[in-house]
């Protein structure tokens, strides 16, 4: 391991966590039921802050779009006759909605062991033998009181971006290319990039600042799909339905029971493929259910809505008189495809772990990130660690050692691409 390049002292450490405090306190939970872009009114509440702060930092060409996306620029201060290429960072403002996310009330605790009794409710606990939290003692952690998720899924990778900006300002000693700034609406639902304008946007590269674990740069997501059931019976009144009446409702039971137990989400890990229902809902004579489908390739995606599609066919033998039809819905592919053939761009993600004095891990996701489809956009885009842990959940946390060590990260990463002047 390399000596550390920057250090967060205990003053910058403190703002960084101040300013995570006050956007984890804005209500920006995301709604797949609404027709709107952004899909929730608190997340405009969370951009409009930030436009401010950034305007206040003196970032250039900080503007809030129509859609929602908040962009800025900090010039390069090289030399005028060097230009490195320009870097993205990115973060989303965006809370997943199926937790509550509203009147978080964030917990600041010195953790020197033990279980994390949450006070709002005593019933949701985080317990000492956690993996993280055994990394973590000594550590200054955040929780929520336990009565909503935290928010550190991105609120984070927000407050790590802000704070790395205000240390380059602050020491213009330090060399970088231009960097374009990019805060998003709706990553929670699947909808973050879907009015990102990459040439708008105007980086070579980008990195999304959404990660978990210390030291983890993540270079690869599932390929995704939505898939939707509808499954059509025929009702009739209960009281003369003997051999007419055909149950939607009990056929759509058993195609959710004919899922192969070793392919769901509670049963796989690491590479291992899935199939996954979400919702259902309806009546006696129609019910959809929605699947969500994944797999690190394309062919074990295809696997797996063969499994769907056989499993739909087998409930039309076993209930005559039923059909189910199945529509997919492409979501996103894996943005390895996409990085392999830009490996500088993994390689400095990984030198900048090392020179913040660490090991990397380059992983995958077992899920989606921004990136994944903005580096089919054309804009390659991996993943850095941002120190939040348990997302989604009540028992969410964050440890402001490791949200430190991301900012060091970054400022490690601008440096490193300075040197790659054109």
């Amino acid at each position: 391991m390399t000596t550390t390049s920057f250090t967060i002292d205990a003053a910058r450490q403190q703002a960084l966590l101040d300013r995570f405090v006050r956007y984890a306190k804005v209500h920006t939970a995301s709604s797949e039921s609404s027709d709107t872009f952004p899909s929730t009114e608190g997340q405009w509440d969370l951009l409009r802050m930030l436009e401010q702060e950034l305007q206040a930092l003196g970032l250039a060409d900080v503007t809030l779009d129509e859609h929602g996306y908040l962009f800025a620029t900090l010039p390069s201060n090289l030399p005028s006759d060097q230009a490195a290429p320009t870097i993205g960072l990115l973060a989303h403002v965006d809370t997943y909605p199926g937790t509550s996310g509203k009147d978080v009330k964030p917990q600041i605790l010195d953790y020197q062991g033990g279980d994390i009794v949450l006070p709002g409710d005593p019933t949701q606990v985080i317990p000492a033998s956690h993996p993280q939290l055994q990394m973590c003692v000594g550590h200054r952690i955040i929780t929520s009181d336990g009565t909503t998720l935290l928010g550190a899924d991105d609120k984070a990778g927000v407050a790590i971006i802000m704070t790395l900006l205000d240390f380059l300002i602050s020491h213009p000693e330090v060399p970088h290319g231009a960097l374009r700034i990019g805060f998003t609406p709706d990553e929670e639902i699947g909808a973050g990039t879907r009015y990102f304008d990459v040439e708008r946007f105007g980086a070579q590269a980008a990195y999304t600042f959404d990660g978990s674990m210390l030291g983890e740069i993540e270079d690869e997501t599932f390929c995704a799909d939505a898939a939707t059931v509808v499954v059509t019976g025929f009702d009739v009144h209960p009281g003369s339905a003997k051999n007419a009446m055909v149950s939607a409702i009990r056929a759509a039971a058993r195609l959710v029971e004919l899922l192969p137990k070793d392919h769901l989400p509670e049963t796989t890990e690491g590479r291992e493929s899935f199939l996954h229902p979400v919702s259902i809902g309806g009546e006696v004579g129609e019910v959809t259910v929605r699947f969500i489908v994944r797999g690190f390739t394309d062919e074990a995606l295809a696997e797996r809505e063969a499994d769907l599609q056989k499993f739909a066919a087998q409930i039309e033998t076993e209930f005559p008189g039923a059909r189910a039809a199945i529509t997919f819905k492409p979501q996103y592919r894996n943005m390895k495809q996409v990085l392999d053939t830009r490996p500088e761009v993994m390689a400095l993600a990984l030198e900048a772990v090392r020179k913040s004095g660490l090991d990397p891990i380059q992983s995958s996701i077992r899920g989606g990130t921004d990136g994944a489809q903005l580096s089919f956009k054309g804009l390659p885009t991996p993943n850095v660690f941002a120190g939040g842990v348990n997302f989604h959940g009540k028992q969410e946390w964050v440890s402001l050692t490791w949200m430190s060590k991301s900012v060091e990260t970054g400022l490690n990463l601008v440096a490193l691409w300075a040197e790659h002047v054109r």
